[in-house]
């Protein structure tokens, strides 16, 4: 079977980010964005979700990180969409929840080709690692809106604001490892009762 690739270059005044995805990959991460604690956290995606990232990204960090980190959700969405491609055969829900000590989050997502988010992390602070937490939700929302998704972000417990990050992410990466593998009773099948999603 081929491998699910897609590489997607997104220019804008405020940012030119290119990124580049192996939706069966084996978890190799490689980042150059000027934002370390994104980084740190999308390489959890790569790591759980089994998925190959590539992410280079130039924006007007001098103002503040929000629109890169904005365009690259919606970026990778554009290729996680783009690689996905006609989604028959693959599970096409996953969820996880994943503990850090004492964080717990749960993740679900849907890959039915409505975009829909719910994010509810309560952090505790307002920054980790010089990173503004505000804009996970501008993560994630750029993210399911080009990759189409339904999604489901929630942190259930946890007080390290670090904590509660990173298992929003392990578990983020594992739900989608979960509803993008094939389920072989599926093969050549859409996932749907409308037959296309």
């Amino acid at each position: 079977m081929a491998q699910r690739k897609a590489t997607i270059t997104r220019n804008t005044l405020e940012t030119q980010i290119t990124a580049s995805v192996n939706l069966d990959g084996t978890g190799v991460a490689k980042f150059e964005t000027g934002v370390p604690f994104l980084d740190h956290m999308m390489d959890q995606i790569a790591r759980h979700g089994l998925i190959d990232l590539d992410i280079k990204a130039v924006g007007d960090l001098h103002i503040d990180a929000h629109h890169t980190v904005e365009d690259i959700g919606i970026t990778l969405g554009q290729a996680v969409n783009e690689a996905v491609g006609d989604k028959k055969g693959i599970v096409r829900y996953g969820h996880s929840y994943v503990p850090l000590d004492e964080a717990l989050s749960r993740v679900v997502i849907d890959f039915s080709g409505r975009p829909g988010l719910e994010f509810h992390v309560p952090f505790t602070r307002g920054q980790v690692g010089g990173f503004d937490v505000d804009l996970f939700i501008e993560f994630f929302q750029g993210f399911v809106n080009h990759a189409k998704v339904t999604l489901h972000v929630d942190n259930i417990r946890g007080h390290n604001t670090h904590h509660q990050a990173e298992t929003v992410f392990k578990a983020f990466g594992r739900a989608l490892r979960m509803a993008l593998s094939f389920d072989e009773r599926m093969a050549g099948i859409t996932p749907s009762t409308k037959g296309s999603l």
